[in-house]
């Protein structure tokens, strides 16, 4: 699962629902930085957890200077805003394309899975597009919608909806 080939040897949906909604949890985070798999990746989750100690470090001293680490380097504040940035943006992307699969009339677990399997670019999903079905008894609007969801997360939430700005195409 977490090699984003969408090969799968077992029948997870037979399993306890905690092992298969677990790995779908783990897609989120486990591709390396430079994978094709999509998600918010190893880094950005370790700068995130790193993010967070800060926070509760100055909440119990609000004047210290404490600069995120990671491999040694400081991570330049702009970097840590941006990730939070690019988080937000997962999470809001998920939301919405689960609501477009809702209005389609796909149901909410079926549609849930469906999109962050498609976002982290895992392969199946749970239930109807889970292991032991596939993605083709979608109707089309559902699979444009997993598609879209599918080159989002490859091609990196930030760099598609950049596409959309009129800044963007300014000289």
């Amino acid at each position: 699962m977490a090699s984003t080939t969408g090969f799968v040897s077992q029948d997870f949906g037979l399993w306890p629902i905690f092992a298969p909604v677990w790995m779908l949890f783990l897609s989120c985070i486990v591709c390396s930085t430079g994978s094709t798999g999509g998600g918010i990746k190893m880094f950005r989750t370790l700068l995130l957890a790193r993010q967070a100690q800060r926070e509760m470090k100055l909440l119990v001293h609000p004047s210290a200077v404490i600069p995120i680490r990671i491999g040694g380097q400081v991570v330049p504040d702009r970097i840590a805003y941006s990730v939070l940035a690019f988080i937000f943006l997962y999470f809001q992307t998920i939301a919405v394309l689960t609501f477009a699969l809702l209005l389609t009339g796909l149901p909410l677990v079926e549609a849930f899975t469906s999109v962050v399997a498609s976002v982290n670019n895992m392969g199946p999903g749970i239930g109807q597009t889970g292991p032991a079905g596939n993605y083709q008894g979608l109707t089309d609007l559902q699979t444009w919608i997993c598609t879209v969801a599918m080159l989002l997360g490859r091609l990196e939430i930030f760099s598609v909806l950049i596409l959309f700005t009129a800044a963007f195409w300014r000289k």
